[in-house]
C-alpha cells in the first residue's frame, strides 16, 4: 500500500526502493567486515551530517522524548575521518582491539526522490560484541538518511539515528550505527 501514510509520504516505486535496500545492505557489510574507511570514501557525502540524538523518557502525548539541539554524536566528514585515523593508529584504546558488529538493517521505506535527494527511513539492530565480553550491546532505533543520488549509485548525505533507549549501556560510541 503506497496511499502516503508513511512518515515520508508518498513512497518511491519499488525500483528505486531495491537500489536504495541493496546500498543500505552493502554498508551494512562494509561495516561488519570492519571496512570503515572504505565506508568513508566510497559510501559518504564530504557535506555529511551524522547525528544521534539524546532522548529522555517524557509522558504519553509529549512526543518521542528527544530532546532539540541535543546530541550524543555530531558527525561531519572531517570528524568521522580523524576517528578512523586515529583508530587505524592502533593506539585507541576506544576500539583497539576492534568491536565486531552485526547491522541488521529492516522496514526499509523510500520517499520520492527531490534534487537528486531520496529520504529513507529504516530500522536497526546493531549487535556488538568487545574483546572477550561474553555480553553483547544491543541497539535498536530507526534512522533518517538522506542520500544523494550520483552516477555511481548514492552517497550519505544526512543520517539521523534515534535510538529506543534513554540510556546508553556502552564504554563509548566509537562504533558506526
Amino acid at each position: 500500500m503506497n496511499n502516503g501514510l508513511s512518515g515520508l509520504g508518498v513512497l518511491a516505486d519499488p525500483s528505486l526502493r531495491d537500489k536504495v535496500a541493496d546500498w543500505l545492505l552493502v554498508e551494512a557489510e562494509m561495516l561488519d567486515d570492519q571496512r570503515e574507511r572504505e565506508w568513508l570514501e566510497k559510501l559518504v557525502s564530504k557535506d555529511v551530517v551524522y547525528q544521534l540524538p539524546l532522548r529522555q523518557t517524557v509522558g504519553r502525548g509529549r512526543g518521542k522524548g528527544f530532546v532539540e539541539g541535543a546530541y550524543h554524536l555530531v558527525e561531519s566528514w572531517g570528524s568521522l575521518n580523524s576517528k578512523l585515523a586515529q583508530a587505524e593508529t592502533g593506539h585507541s584504546w576506544a576500539e583497539d582491539p576492534q568491536s565486531r558488529t552485526r547491522h541488521f538493517i529492516t522496514n526499509v521505506r523510500v520517499g520520492q526522490p527531490r534534487d537528486s535527494r531520496v529520504e529513507v527511513r529504516s530500522n536497526l539492530l546493531l549487535y556488538r560484541t568487545r574483546q572477550d565480553e561474553t555480553a553483547p550491546q544491543i541497539f535498536s532505533g530507526e534512522r533518517h538518511d538522506v542520500l544523494e543520488q550520483t552516477g555511481d549509485g548514492f552517497l550519505l548525505a544526512r543520517r539521523v539515528v534515534y535510538l529506543d533507549t534513554t540510556a546508553i549501556a556502552s564504554h563509548n560510541l566509537a562504533i558506526i550505527f
